[in-house]
């Protein structure tokens, strides 16, 4: 289930539990937002494309925060002139989290919390680790393993201990 939306002159693809960071929306941390303006929405079961909006469609989001983006410098020079000019700029930028989306009455919601760290402890990924992490991982879970084999081995132990 996604959704493409508009804001700030800027298309957005966007599902249930995202955080994306739009141009500065004028409302408070923590405040609720709709976005009214949907291009398309796929449900699942088709796509549905607006013309140039999807007739009740909506976009439910929750304010993460209110911020500033990183900083770009605008540098002007001319040769031999003595002309410099250095100039500043950071871009204001509303963190929103897309909580759900809503179209022909079916209202789609983004997975609770709970079900989002279970499926994230589940995935762990062994090959970003160091091996004193896996170490310690494996120490943490119950695994015997051969502190002083090479990475590769230590990952397959644990998989196969996993499994």
């Amino acid at each position: 289930m996604y959704a493409v939306i508009e804001t700030g002159g800027k298309q957005y693809r966007v599902q249930q539990g995202d955080v994306i960071s739009v141009e500065k929306l004028g409302v408070e941390a923590g405040e609720k937002v709709t976005f009214d303006k949907v291009l398309v929405v796929n449900d699942g079961e088709g796509l549905t494309v607006g013309t140039p909006c999807v007739e009740g469609a909506t976009v439910g989001a929750t304010v993460v925060e209110n911020g500033k983006g990183k900083k770009v410098v605008i540098f002007k020079y001319k040769a031999k002139k003595d002309y410099r000019k250095k100039q500043g700029h950071r871009q204001p930028y509303t963190m929103v989290k897309i909580d759900e989306i809503a179209v022909g009455g079916k209202v789609f919601a983004a997975p609770a919390v709970e079900e989002v760290v279970e499926e994230k402890a589940a995935k762990v990924n062994l090959k970003a680790m160091k091996k004193a992490e896996l170490i310690e991982y494996a120490k943490e879970n119950n695994i015997e393993i051969n502190e002083k084999a090479v990475k590769d081995e230590i990952i397959a132990a644990i998989e196969a201990a996993d499994k």
